[in-house]
């Protein structure tokens, strides 16, 4: 039988633990491999990226909600009046990325072509350590957030990384978009994802 994890908002001094974590839990996505080609290189520069947004989710641009034994976290963005993006993001993002920045510049266009315009919070990244896969702990950030969402009315959004996961997000709500796939590349693509408010 599964307990359900103790959950709680992230901090700032938690900002470098969830950045990592995510970088552990992204590694093996073909988008992140897209992004940085080369492995050796791979972790360093798109932990520094993951860093950002979580910085500003956590800054008060959304939220950032982890288990207490700090094996899982969703950054949300509230996207109910518009965007916004990390301060000097472009000057940051050109340090960081380097020689990938293209790549980087590539993707955020995309995303942002693709995505919706009805207000909605975002799910940007929903990471679990590998280690701790499969335990429901994504479930379990998922319907924290979702039960706060439902009660005000308010739809979500994400990007699935891969059939399973779309999976898992449709068994928590969510429904194909149109249309239903960004190309980021011929190897790389995601899903776009949409949650409409549930009355329980």
């Amino acid at each position: 039988m599964t307990t359900t994890p103790a959950l709680r908002t992230a901090s700032e001094d938690d900002i470098d633990h969830v950045a990592d974590l995510i970088a552990d839990s992204f590694d093996h996505i073909d988008v992140i491999h897209f992004l940085v080609p080369d492995p050796d290189r791979r972790r360093p520069v798109t932990r520094d990226w993951y860093r950002l947004y979580v910085a500003h989710a956590i800054g008060g641009a959304g939220q950032v909600v982890m288990t207490t034994d700090a094996a899982g976290a969703a950054v949300w963005f509230d996207r109910t009046n518009g965007a916004s993006e990390p301060e000097d993001y472009d000057k940051r993002l050109a340090d960081l990325a380097g020689e990938h920045l293209g790549r980087f510049q590539h993707l955020d266009r995309q995303m942002e072509a693709n995505h919706p315009t009805d207000p909605h919070w975002h799910l940007l990244f929903l990471a679990v350590h590998p280690n701790r896969w499969s335990q429901s702990l994504g479930s379990a950030l998922m319907n924290h957030t979702h039960a706060r969402l439902d009660a005000q009315g308010i739809p979500a959004y994400l990007e699935a990384t891969s059939e399973q996961n779309r999976n898992l997000y449709q068994r928590h709500g969510y429904t194909d978009m149109n249309p239903p796939v960004i190309e980021v590349s011929d190897d790389a693509h995601l899903y776009r994802m949409w949650r409409p408010t549930q009355n329980h």
